[in-house]
């Protein structure tokens, strides 16, 4: 039985990214993951391909809406579904590729098949033909991910009524797609297929959509995703779908208890994710989970059995790729005797529709739920002279900053490259910094991230330049 000093259980970017850290720290590192493909889903079926599909599919909606306002003229412009997911599968092959490359590198042993626990510091790994081989190890990261959830009354068969895997892969446009759940994937996909000439239904339980940001941003999303022909359902329950040959049938109530149904000819699923923990034999090695099936864990990632930790979408917290590697490096620290931390409440949230939002730290709802005194100052994508030179005005910056300090508490972006402008202010709330130290901080012109300094100034005495 071979030994390492350190067993990790799946491949994503909290294991992978774990792995390095821990080869890199000097430590004797095994990485177990069932697919044949290093990456997990958010390489796989997640973020790198849904990016590809979102740019590609944004561009062919610039071709066909803007080229022409820009002096481009172009004509005969036709779809290639094809090939557009086929640039999809190359850049997610390049990526994973990758990732392979860097296990090389730092000398980590790769193992495909799926791992489970026989007992605390011994682990199994069995194979796609059923081949079973064990390993002795000191300490073991689970970092197995999570799957698609879905609801009563609604049987996912993968072909019309569908996960966001499928929705990578489909043949054709859909002609109307249903989408269920207001949530980040459900519109990054919908926008794909918005762009290229879908009708889009979201069905949605609570009363807007992204519900879990600053509730200003999903307002302004929703107008954006408007122009792009969707129609929204809000409140909502959906009771049932079923399929007739190439239809979807989707039944919904609203809280008064009438019902709807709407017909499609795809529906997609996206309701939330849950942890991948049934075949990781917990059981044997003692490892406790919570009410919702994720893995309990100490401030330290530890679980209730010594040596054994978890991280990523397995534990609490934001199911977020860029959390779970911040996680498996954090571990892999910890483990070297290190003294790593993570402020959770500085993990950014992203949804790459167009325009982006991205947001870090409170929303205004809840500093007026705890009951915080704040002032708020936002600038509009409208009045930037960046924004305007590229056609994309809509959306806003707002920033939160408690009104006796000055401290930022709260950054919520809408607008294009919301989601890399949020870096700047996660660094200066890392820095614990002040909206007034960011307005007196020179930002190149023209650039969109001039809205945050102007958001600044106006939070910081309503003095704005340009609104």
């Amino acid at each position: 039985m071979e030994k390492f000093e350190v067993t990790i259980i799946g491949a994503g970017p909290g294991g992978y990214g774990a792995a390095i850290r821990c080869a890199q720290l000097g430590m004797k590192t095994v990485l177990i993951e069932k697919y044949n493909s290093l990456g997990g889903t958010c390489l796989n079926v997640g973020c790198i391909p849904s990016k590809a599909l979102l740019d590609s599919s944004e561009h062919y909606h610039n071709a066909t809406h803007t080229f022409e306002t820009h002096g481009i003229d172009v004509k005969d412009i036709k779809l290639n579904l094809a090939q557009m997911i086929k640039r999809k599968n190359d850049v997610v092959k390049q990526t994973c590729d990758g990732i392979s490359f860097l296990m090389k590198k730092n000398n980590i042993t790769v193992m495909t098949g799926t791992g489970a626990f026989v007992s605390a510091n011994v682990v199994e790994v069995t194979d796609a033909d059923g081949k079973k081989t064990q390993l002795e190890t000191a300490k073991t990261i689970i970092a197995s991910g999570s799957k698609p959830m879905s609801l009563p009354g609604v049987v996912i068969d993968k072909k019309r009524i569908v996960t966001s895997t499928e929705m990578l892969e489909l043949k054709e446009v859909p002609k109307h797609l249903i989408i269920i759940g207001g949530g980040v994937i459900g519109l990054e996909l919908g926008s794909v297929y918005a762009r290229l000439g879908a009708k889009v239904s979201v069905i949605e339980f609570t009363s807007g959509i992204i519900s879990t940001m600053d509730a200003a941003l999903g307002k302004d999303l929703q107008r954006s995703l408007r122009k792009l022909g969707f129609e929204f359902y809000f409140n909502h329950k959906v009771t049932g779908a079923k399929t007739k040959g190439k239809e979807v049938m989707v039944t919904a109530e609203n809280s008064k208890g009438q019902s709807i149904e709407l017909t499609g000819d795809y529906c997609l699923v996206s309701v939330g994710r849950k942890a991948n923990t049934e075949t990781l034999g917990l059981d044997k090695a003692g490892v406790k989970l919570d009410a919702r099936g994720r893995i309990e864990t100490d401030e330290h990632l530890q679980t209730n059995v010594a040596g054994i930790y978890a991280v990523g979408d397995v534990v609490k917290g934001p199911m977020l790729a860029h959390k779970a590697t911040e996680e498996g490096v954090l571990v892999a620290e910890i483990m070297a005797g290190q003294k790593p931390h993570i402020n959770y409440n500085l993990i950014p949230g992203v949804v790459y529709t167009w325009p982006e939002v991205a947001a870090v730290g409170a929303t205004e709802e809840q500093l007026k739920e705890q009951g915080r005194k704040y002032k708020a100052g936002n600038f509009p994508f409208r009045a930037s002279g960046r924004a305007r030179a590229s056609m994309d005005i809509d959306g806003f910056v707002k920033v939160l900053a408690d009104e006796a300090t000055d401290e930022i508490l709260g950054v919520h972006i809408i607008g294009p490259r919301a989601a890399d402008m949020i870096a700047e202010a996660v660094v200066a709330m890392e820095f614990r910094a002040s909206a007034e130290d960011i307005s007196r901080m020179s930002h190149a012109h023209p650039t969109f991230t001039e809205a945050f300094k102007e958001a600044c100034m106006d939070a910081t005495g309503k003095r704005a330049l340009h609104m």
